[in-house]
């Protein structure tokens, strides 16, 4: 069976999960338990479909669609977890202007993303 399928799913699925999330946040105005549970599937999803990715192309290349995607998995680590921790505290503040910070993360996301897509069309 081929793992092309499932990892193309799993990373559409990421891109569903966190861009509901991000925008969900950004639209209520204040981070909510749902985003958060938007943001770790996003997160467990492209880590998901960036391992199986890499399972495909044999190893991983140390090139800048390998250094954006991992650092764009770190970026959705330390996201995920603030946004527990936010939550957690219940600072209002903190609360309503979290979604800055999400905004950010998720167009850097976007970087390996999009330049995983180009490099699949020229293949």
């Amino acid at each position: 069976m081929s793992l092309l399928p499932i990892a193309i799913l799993s990373m559409v699925l990421a891109l569903t999960f966190y861009t509901v999330g991000v925008w969900g946040e950004k639209i209520v105005g204040r981070l909510k338990a749902w985003h958060l549970i938007f943001f770790w599937l996003g997160l467990i999803f492209d880590t998901l479909g960036t391992t199986l990715m890499g399972r495909i192309a044999g190893s991983f290349s140390f090139n800048m669609h390998a250094v954006t995607g991992l650092a764009a998995i770190i970026l959705m680590i330390v996201h995920a977890v603030w946004a527990t921790g936010v939550l957690m505290l219940k600072r209002e503040d903190a609360v309503r202007n979290f979604h800055r910070f999400s905004l950010i993360v998720w167009f850097l996301w976007l970087i390996p993303f999009v330049s995983g897509l180009i490099l699949a069309m020229g293949k």
